[in-house]
């Protein structure tokens, strides 16, 4: 399983003195790019191969508030993929210091040809690169 640790920033915070909603959807961006850039497909990759991931929707539960200088845990977890590799959803899930989930971020995305602007196939080291990530129990392929 792939994650990574933050610790959350006065920055982070909103008037309520918790975790701002549009922070998550910041935190689970980095997370999945860090995934990419940790497997060799980082910013200059994407570059090169004139392709970057875009999103058609993203949807954030919160269940448990997360507080200033408190460490969390984000995940990435497979939702769904097309046969190809095209199309996707993710999920990442917030945990606190004590395992408790406090949010999941689900998102639903595609592979960008950067040139054309137009959705396409991604290489295949993207596909095999998506393959590594855990599955969900109830992983399903989806239609392009």
């Amino acid at each position: 399983m792939y994650f990574k640790e933050y610790t959350i920033r006065w920055a982070d915070l909103d008037a309520n003195v918790h975790m701002r909603h549009s922070a998550y959807n910041d935190y689970a961006a980095q997370t999945r790019l860090l995934f990419m850039a940790e497997n060799g497909m980082g910013m200059e990759w994407f570059r090169k191969h004139l392709v970057s991931p875009i999103l058609f929707r993203e949807e954030t539960i919160f269940l448990k508030e997360i507080a200033g200088n408190e460490t969390i845990r984000i995940d990435v977890v497979l939702l769904k993929m097309t046969e190809d590799g095209s199309k996707w959803t993710l999920q990442n899930n917030f945990y606190k210091a004590d395992g408790t989930l406090a949010a999941k971020l689900t998102v639903d995305g595609a592979w960008l040809n950067i040139a054309t602007r137009k959705l396409n196939t991604p290489p295949a080291e993207l596909i095999s690169l998506f393959d590594k990530l855990e599955k969900s129990a109830d992983f399903k392929i989806i239609p392009a």
